[in-house]
């Protein structure tokens, strides 16, 4: 849908909602404008399904639009007990094509604007708490063993942790994920940044949303784009 006008995504959109109920038109047109793009969360070569599902729901449930999937080891599976569908609602882009997918995705994520913040303990890390979110955050967490690859460790423009008082090193990854989005998805929400999704952006997501809820919605898509004489 990247190829149509703004006006004609506008149109496709309200063309969409007459196949939902009320219900559930007006639930979308409500979560929609809570969506935000301002902190995306990249995931590298996680692997064990439990984790990665766990963090697309957390991603869903604090209104994270977007996830960017690094495969460079392992395949990204999902456990549909612990996601319960909320990977349907999200924007999802893989990265799995190139032999260095990390600095693919991170040369992605910086010409849209991201500063690229590394979730891993290091000698120049700061707390979570004193991250500046002014600039379009990129947080990045690595496999459920090793934690980042070196590359992603390279590359990064800056490193948190969450503060911890006990023995353990470190968090499960998924609630590292949880606390991270939660904390730095209020802090966004609660300043006075931009943080909402442009108009633009939200018809193209109501498009999706709509088409993942409409039996048959190729077909009348199809159908419609035949009639308006639009092509792609």
């Amino acid at each position: 849908m990247k190829a149509l006008r703004i006006d004609q995504k506008k149109e496709l959109s309200e063309y969409l909602s007459n196949f939902v109920s009320d219900n559930k038109k007006n639930k979308i047109n409500e979560i929609v404008l809570q969506r935000t793009r301002h902190l995306t969360v990249v995931l590298e070569d996680i692997f064990q399904s439990q984790n990665a599902s766990a963090i697309l729901r957390t991603c869903y449930c604090f209104g994270i639009q977007d996830v960017h999937i690094i495969e460079n080891r392992y395949l990204y599976e999902l456990n549909p007990d612990v996601e319960l569908g909320s990977a349907k609602w999200l924007s999802m882009n893989k990265y799995n094509t190139k032999e260095h997918n990390t600095l693919q995705a991170f040369e992605k994520l910086r010409n849209n604007g991201y500063k690229i913040i590394a979730t891993t303990p290091h000698t120049n890390d700061m707390i979570i708490n004193d991250l500046n979110v002014d600039e379009k955050i990129a947080l990045v967490f690595g496999t459920e063993r090793e934690g980042l690859s070196k590359i992603a460790m390279e590359n990064a423009d800056a490193f948190v942790k969450i503060p911890m008082y006990g023995f353990t090193e470190s968090f499960n990854i998924s609630v590292s994920a949880a606390m991270s989005v939660f904390y730095l998805s209020e802090k966004i929400r609660n300043s006075k940044i931009s943080w909402q999704l442009t108009e633009e952006e939200i018809f193209e997501i109501k498009i999706n949303w709509f088409s993942n809820v409409i039996r048959m919605s190729d077909k009348i898509i199809n159908e419609y784009f035949a009639r308006k004489g639009w092509t792609l």
